[in-house]
């Protein structure tokens, strides 16, 4: 189930990553958005269905395809 949970997880980021690229949208909109994900990803790990590790992980690899991303979580 982890796997899954990481895939949808990693999934979900991307999609975020591709939305907030191309719609230029105000960092606040997509702000929460990433922390919609953030408390998802919180209660996967707190659940133990995600190590910390994993999340990080995740959040490595896309931050590195989308670095959209990381500005938007270091301006919230």
């Amino acid at each position: 189930m982890g796997d899954r949970i990481a895939r949808v997880l990693g999934a979900r980021l991307e999609e975020l990553a591709s939305a907030a690229e191309r719609s230029g949208a105000a960092g606040p909109v997509v702000g929460r958005l990433l922390e919609a994900a953030s408390v998802a990803t919180m209660h996967a790990v707190a659940l133990e269905l995600l190590t910390d590790t994993a999340v990080r992980d995740i959040r490595r690899d896309v931050e590195e395809r989308h670095p959209v991303l990381s500005e938007l979580r270091d301006a919230a």
